[in-house]
């Protein structure tokens, strides 16, 4: 097919930005030089890559699993150029708001001291698996199940409980432990980067009255610790999250959460004993 590698970073660049004016100014190249391009690789490609209108462009379904494994082939491009000019690169770790809570610190520290010439680099990504999937982590801990489609290996780590997090004045923060009815009347804080908990948690009959959407976990925490909302999130939130204005308090009867390692199957060399190491630790 004669693909280049700019179409790759052409495609990649407009996934990313939504637009070509966008996509034409992080690639610093004309939107006609651009446009050029993207039709030259749908050509090759033998199909429609981008669907564009006058007001919107998308991604079609060829397009989005293209645009995918473009990001992919980069990193992994950028990667060998990487470990060229200066040897071994570190093992990148991909998570959402808490890694493993208050397994963390223990599972770094002893892979510090088992591999010290492969350093671990911790990222908060608000999509860790997106992430792992382009190339650009090489092992997250993802507390969703990523789709079954045979790119990943993923391996189960523990079972998490889940806690309320209240503001500090409220009538459950005084609480040993409260039940999902005890919150079904308030408002629930929901985050777009932490999607374990949701309205279909509750009973239909007894679904949260309304929800406030935040994007990051600092908004979580300030809208919880000003009493607008409650919220429902991981135990290990509670350990990586404290906050003056907020109480934790555990849940009884809400299912748990599963916690999961995934790295990719073209992996960085230590993904796998990286996994190892956290089963190591938690057990």
């Amino acid at each position: 097919m004669n693909i280049e590698l700019r179409h790759l970073r052409a495609l990649a660049a407009i996934g990313d930005a939504g637009t070509i004016t966008g996509a034409a100014a992080e690639l610093r190249i004309s939107q006609p030089a651009l446009s050029r391009t993207l039709d030259q690789l749908e050509r090759r490609v033998g199909g429609t890559l981008v669907e564009r209108t006058t007001r919107s462009l998308r991604l079609t379904e060829t397009g989005r699993r293209l645009c995918e494994q473009a990001h992919r082939i980069l990193a992994e491009l950028d990667e060998a150029l990487a470990e060229a000019r200066s040897g071994a690169r570190p093992l990148r770790v991909g998570f959402a708001w808490a890694a493993l809570g208050a397994y963390t610190v223990p599972l770094l520290r002893d892979w510090r001291r088992a591999h010290p010439d492969t350093p671990a680099e911790v990222h908060r990504l608000d999509d860790p698996e997106t992430a792992l999937r382009r190339g650009e982590v090489d092992v997250a801990f993802l507390r969703t199940e990523p789709a079954d489609d045979g790119a990943l290996i993923t391996v189960p780590l523990y079972e998490e409980p889940r806690l309320a997090a209240v503001c500090e004045g409220d009538p459950l923060a005084g609480r040993a432990a409260v039940e999902l009815a005890d919150l079904a009347g308030r408002t629930i804080a929901l985050c777009a980067t932490a999607s374990t908990t949701t309205a279909e948690l509750w009973p239909t009959e007894r679904r949260p009255r309304t929800t406030v959407e935040v994007t990051n976990v600092d908004e979580w925490l300030t809208v919880i610790a000003t009493g607008e909302a409650v919220g429902v999130t991981a135990e290990a939130t509670g350990h990586t999250h404290p906050h003056p204005g907020v109480r934790y308090v555990p849940i009884t009867d809400a299912p748990h959460i599963t916690v999961r390692a995934a790295r990719r199957r073209d992996p960085h060399p230590e993904g796998g004993a990286f996994i190892e190491r956290a089963l190591h630790v938690i057990a």
